[in-house]
């Protein structure tokens, strides 16, 4: 999905201090990494080092964007500057066990911090492995897995809730719903909007969670009784289609304002759908992003998965942590998806965009990412 913004809201993220804020030269051939074989370093004289792990599915399935991922740590690695520290990648296989292979391999060798692994599964065992031996920067979005010594880099539901809550409270609504598949993500969502409204000093919201969306019509009937000036939207493409065009109908009189998640980033084609048209969703920076699309792409000539990012912001935070003796709490960054703060005891805060569903398909940024911690955020 494409984005208009206006680049001069670059000038708001000069106040962060970046991750990669070393300067890159204009060409540097990263093409051929040695995976998983030798510890990768920044270029420059021997000396000590500093090694961190990287936790990343370089067999299996997700072989792809596991290169994809160590493409953006090195990225990353030389973004950083400092010649001491050293990338230990190990295959998780993607797999559980495999992640907890890993993070034992390279603990075994020596690392002082860890970035990844990929998912909920994997990072709950690397977690375990670890034992508070190491920060753990994993790449999943589910806050689940963060606690003290542990950050998850994904974008996760509350971060999304809040931003998206929040600037729907700026614009006026007061009462709030959610419409949400009854899964994890449905239910993650429900208890990010609750303790959104709560903050806010909002009504409780209704909570509509459907474990079978066949019948949205008779779901969105549900909040004709007690009509809310907002309704957050779970479901992603089809499924967010159809529960807009049942919000409609149920409100002939005017629909409520309609908000979506991260989900919609992805899909350019919910403009063509009318009822979608103006509907609001949070999304990652868009001036962060774009430093970082060019970068991987003038390097590896091709464009970076969307979960790059993460494994970019990971390693450069791993990085710092390892250079400074402990993680980098309470700075504030701009990584590859925006600008990002990490908190005490695994918290973190994410500067998110907002945007708006245009005609077409086109997405509008409507409000660029804050500062996290600060108003918005």
């Amino acid at each position: 999905m494409r984005r208009r913004f206006p680049w001069g809201v670059a000038l708001a993220s000069l106040c962060l201090v970046l991750i990669g804020c070393a300067p890159q030269p204009p060409q540097r051939d990263f093409r051929r990494p040695q995976a998983g074989i030798q510890p990768w370093s920044a270029p420059g004289p021997a000396g000590g080092t500093l090694p961190v792990g990287l936790l990343l599915p370089l067999t299996g399935g997700n072989a792809p964007l596991g290169q994809a991922m160590l493409n953006a740590a090195q990225l990353a690695l030389f973004d950083q500057g400092d010649r001491r520290i050293a990338l230990l990648p190990r295959d998780t296989r993607g797999t559980p066990a495999g992640a907890a292979q890993a993070a034992q391999a390279a603990l075994a060798d020596g690392a002082v911090a860890l970035a990844g692994p990929l998912t909920l599964a994997e990072t709950a065992q690397a977690v375990a492995t670890a034992g508070g031996r190491a920060p753990i920067f994993a790449f999943t979005s589910d806050e689940t897995q963060a606690g003290t010594g542990v950050w998850v880099l994904g974008i996760t539901p509350s971060q999304q809730v809040r931003r998206i809550i929040g600037a729907a409270s700026e614009a006026g609504a007061r009462r709030f719903a959610l419409l949400a598949p009854d899964d994890a993500f449905g239910q993650r969502l429900a208890v990010a909007m609750r303790a959104a409204a709560q903050s806010l000093g909002a009504p409780p919201p209704t909570i509509i969670l459907a474990s079978n969306r066949g019948d949205m019509t008779a779901l969105a009937q549900q909040l004709v009784g007690s009509p809310p000036d907002a309704v957050l939207i779970g479901f992603g493409g089809p499924g967010a289609r159809a529960a807009a065009n049942a919000i409609a109908a149920a409100f002939p009189a005017g629909a409520p304002r309609l908000l979506g998640t991260s989900l919609w980033m992805t899909d350019a084609t919910l403009g063509q759908e009318a009822g979608l048209v103006g509907a609001w969703f949070p999304g990652p920076d868009p001036v962060g992003r774009a430093r970082f699309d060019q970068q991987y792409d003038g390097a590896f000539g091709e464009r970076a998965p969307r979960l790059a990012g993460a494994a970019y912001d990971a390693v450069a935070l791993a990085a710092r942590s390892a250079r400074e003796g402990a993680p980098p709490v309470g700075a504030a960054f701009m990584g590859a998806d925006g600008p990002i703060r990490l908190l005490e005891a695994g918290a973190l805060t994410r500067g998110l965009a907002v945007f708006a569903v245009r005609p077409g398909g086109e997405a509008e940024m409507v409000q660029p990412a804050p500062l996290p911690g600060g108003p918005g955020s």
